[in-house]
């Protein structure tokens, strides 16, 4: 099964697809969608949603597990993250890609078994499923990959 892992937000879309299969996971690919901070809102969002367009067109994932937007401490960020989310939500009933939500709290609690877990904890975790010494250099991407494993540990 082909999981895309989504962290949402307006300048930067983290994702991360991977294979599930007898409870082993292998990373496909994973990236990131960055939007030009000079561009307007509407402009960044039709990016967000032709770039995420291309990626499903490409990798055609079974699922997509997204990051749900649970708490924020800047509250001058909180709209446009949800309208980037909700882009990426109708880009997925689109292609008519069963979607699943997960808070962060949610993703550290399944990975670390510590839902207050910190980054690198996460990212220790994320490395230990892929069985790897390296992950990418942002954090929207590996917190993708987190969300998609996240989802793979829900299925068993």
């Amino acid at each position: 099964m082909k999981i895309l892992g989504i962290d949402p937000g307006m300048a930067i879309v983290g994702y991360g697809l991977v294979e599930y299969e007898n409870d082993k996971i292998e990373l496909l690919t994973s990236g990131s969608i960055q939007t030009n901070k000079d561009s307007t809102d509407s402009e960044r969002l039709l990016e967000i949603f032709n770039d995420l367009s291309s990626v499903v067109e490409t990798y055609k994932p079974d699922c997509a597990s997204v990051e749900n937007l649970f708490f924020f401490k800047n509250q001058k960020t909180v709209i446009p993250v949800a309208e980037a989310r909700g882009v990426i939500l109708t880009v997925l009933q689109k292609y008519e890609i069963p979607t699943f939500s997960y808070t962060p709290m949610e993703v550290k609690q399944v990975l670390t078994g510590y839902g207050r877990a910190e980054k690198k904890e996460v990212e220790q975790m994320v490395k230990i499923s892929l069985d790897t010494d390296t992950l990418p250099k942002l954090d929207d991407t590996v917190d993708a990959i987190a969300i998609a494993i996240c989802h793979s540990r829900n299925l068993k």
